[in-house]
């Protein structure tokens, strides 16, 4: 092989070349892109998970105190009827 049809050769080739390291680059950034994105997402999704979750922590916590207030006024009112209604419903506490 002469010089000229050595380098008639590699010209092409060191386009096609040049071309696979473009696309390969292309993925990797559009699958950096995709994967930015997802995480992102699921961020987005337990920020708003968290929330949730101090929200039901207040509400169960009100009604925690609104609960103990109507047992103060109960008993207040008639201690008897309180220990019937303790005895017939005997709640379990799991913390």
């Amino acid at each position: 092989m002469t010089l000229s049809e050595v380098l008639s050769i590699s010209g092409p080739l060191a386009a096609l070349a040049a071309a696979v390291v473009v696309v390969l680059a292309s993925q990797k950034t559009s699958t950096a892109r995709v994967w930015r994105e997802e995480a992102e997402a699921q961020k987005q999704r337990a920020d708003r998970l968290a929330s949730d979750l101090t929200e039901i922590k207040n509400r169960l916590s009100r009604i925690e105190s609104e609960n103990r207030r109507l047992v103060q006024l109960l008993t207040s009112l008639d201690p008897t009827r309180l220990a019937a209604v303790q005895l017939a419903v005997n709640p379990t506490e799991d913390d």
